[in-house]
C-alpha cells in the first residue's frame, strides 16, 4: 500500500468513524446494552476457533524471536476469552452517563444552567501485542457512544481481525452501525501517521505499547492524546507494616505477572522493617527465578543471608523491566520513600504497606500518581480492579482523564441552558 493509497483508505475509515458516531452519540441504553452481551455471547461461541487463531499469531512472534513478556502479552486462552466477555457484560451492567445533566442551577437571570455528559466522537487507538483491547476498547467505546478506529499490531493481526469481526456483528445485531468499531486491516506502518495526522476524522488518540511508540504518537499528533509512557511502579514497606501482609502484598506485586504495566518494579523498605521482611521475601523471590539488584545495604543483608543481589544502578531506578527483575532500595523511612518515587517514578502506581494512620494519609497526599493504593498490590491498578467494567488504558497526564481510563474518561461536557424565554439585557 502506497502513500496516495494510504491516505485514501484511512479517508474512507475516518469518513465511515464520523458517520457512525453520529448514531452512537444517539443511541439508546438497550441498544448498546444490547450489542456488548451479543459481543460478548460470540465470544463464548467462538472461543476455541478465537484461541486457534490466536495460535498463528504465537506461532509467528516466536519464529521472529520475540521473547517470553512479549508472547505472554500476545496469548489468548478460553480463561482470557471469557474475561473479555465478562468485562463486555460488566460495562453493560454500568450506568449510561451519556445525556446525564448534572450541576444543574437557578441563575438570576432565571435560566437553569447544567453540564451535559456526551461522547468525544472518533477514538483512534494504537496498540502493540495485546489482543484483549481490541475488545475493552470496543466495549467501552460502544457504551460510551463513541465510534473507534482500532489500529492493533502486526504481531496480533490474525486474533484482532476475528475478533473485530465478531465485534461488528454484535453490533450490527443490536442495530447499531458495524462501522462504530472499525479495525485497520493493514500492517503497513504508515497508516499510523496517517490515522493521527488526520484531525477531521479523528478527535482522541489512545495509545498503548511501548515507549518509543507513545512518545512518537504523542509528538506528532496534533489531536489529545491520552498516554502513559512507563509503568515504573513502587511498593514501599514503612517500619510499622505488619510482616505478612508486606511479604504477601510484595510478592504479588512483583510476581502475580511480569508484563503487566502496574507490576512492581522497585521496591523500598524501610531500614527498621528490613531484616524482618528482606531475607523471607527475597527467598520466595529467589525461588521464582527473579533476579535482585540491590543499593549497598540490600545487597550487604541478603549476602548474609546467603541471598544472590546485584548492586544496583542509578539506571536501575528509572528502570521498567516488565520482566522478572527487581530493584531494592533500604531507605531511612516514609519521606525518604516519598521523595524516591517522586524523583524516579513514572506517576503511574506506588503503595505502602503500614500500619500507620497517618503515613498512609501522607502517602496519598503526596506521592503524585494516577494510583496510590495503602495495604494492596499495584497489580489492582486496573479498570477491570477498579470497577470500570475495563480499562481503554492508564492516562498519567493530570488532565481530562488520570488513571485507568474507563466510561467516563472518554465523554466531556457542555454546558446546556434551560430558559422559558429569558433575553439578556
Amino acid at each position: 500500500m502506497n502513500t496516495i493509497d494510504t491516505a485514501v483508505y484511512m479517508a474512507d475509515l475516518g469518513f465511515r468513524a464520523r458517520a457512525a458516531s453520529r448514531e452512537t452519540a444517539r443511541a439508546g441504553t438497550a441498544a448498546k446494552d444490547g450489542a456488548l452481551r451479543a459481543i460478548a455471547r460470540r465470544l463464548r461461541q467462538q472461543a476455541d476457533a478465537l484461541v486457534e487463531t490466536n495460535q498463528l499469531d504465537l506461532d509467528a512472534a516466536r519464529k521472529a524471536g520475540n521473547d517470553g513478556a512479549f508472547v505472554d502479552r500476545l496469548a489468548l486462552t478460553r480463561s482470557t476469552v471469557e474475561q473479555m466477555a465478562a468485562g463486555l457484560e460488566q460495562i453493560a451492567q454500568l450506568p449510561d452517563l451519556i445525556g446525564e445533566i448534572s450541576e444543574l442551577r437557578q441563575r438570576p437571570s432565571g435560566i437553569q444552567v447544567g453540564r451535559m455528559r456526551v461522547p468525544l466522537g472518533v477514538i483512534g487507538i494504537i496498540y502493540e501485542s495485546r489482543p484483549n483491547v481490541t475488545v475493552d476498547a470496543a466495549g467501552l467505546c460502544i457504551k460510551s457512544g463513541n465510534a473507534t478506529i482500532l489500529r492493533g499490531g502486526s504481531e496480533a493481526i490474525q486474533s484482532n481481525r476475528a475478533l473485530a469481526e465478531l465485534i461488528r456483528q454484535g453490533l450490527e445485531e443490536a442495530g447499531l452501525p458495524a462501522d462504530a468499531v472499525q479495525l485497520v486491516a493493514t500492517t503497513d506502518r504508515a497508516v499510523v501517521g496517517s490515522l493521527i495526522t488526520s484531525p477531521q476524522w479523528v478527535d482522541v488518540v489512545i495509545p498503548r505499547g511501548g515507549k518509543s511508540l507513545i512518545e512518537r504518537i504523542a509528538t506528532q499528533a496534533p489531536v489529545p492524546v491520552i498516554k502513559h509512557l512507563d509503568g515504573i511502579c513502587h511498593v514501599f514497606i514503612d517500619e510499622s507494616a505488619n510482616t505478612r501482609m508486606a511479604i504477601e502484598v510484595a510478592d504479588n506485586a512483583k510476581t502475580q505477572r511480569y508484563s503487566p504495566c502496574n507490576a512492581m518494579e522497585t521496591l523500598l523498605v524501610a531500614t527498621a522493617a528490613a531484616p524482618r521482611v528482606l531475607p523471607e521475601l527475597c527467598r520466595i523471590y529467589q525461588q521464582k527465578s527473579v533476579e535482585l539488584r540491590g543499593d549497598e545495604a540490600t545487597c550487604s543483608l541478603l549476602t548474609q543471608h546467603g541471598i544472590a543481589c546485584k548492586p544496583a544502578s542509578d539506571e536501575d531506578w528509572r528502570t521498567e523491566y516488565l520482566a522478572p527483575i527487581l530493584s531494592i532500595r533500604i531507605l531511612g523511612g516514609i519521606d525518604e520513600a516519598i521523595a524516591h518515587i517522586n524523583e524516579y517514578g513514572s506517576n503511574h502506581t506506588d503503595a505502602i504497606v503500614t500500619s500507620d494512620h497517618a503515613h498512609a494519609m501522607r502517602f496519598l497526599r503526596e506521592v503524585d500518581s494516577a494510583s496510590v493504593l495503602v495495604n494492596a498490590s499495584t497489580r489492582f491498578a486496573d479498570g477491570f480492579e477498579f470497577g470500570l467494567g475495563a480499562e481503554i488504558g492508564i492516562s498519567t497526564d493530570k488532565l481530562h482523564a488520570r488513571g485507568p481510563v474507563g466510561l467516563e474518561g472518554l465523554t466531556s461536557q457542555k454546558f446546556v441552558v434551560l430558559g422559558s424565554g429569558q433575553i439578556r439585557t
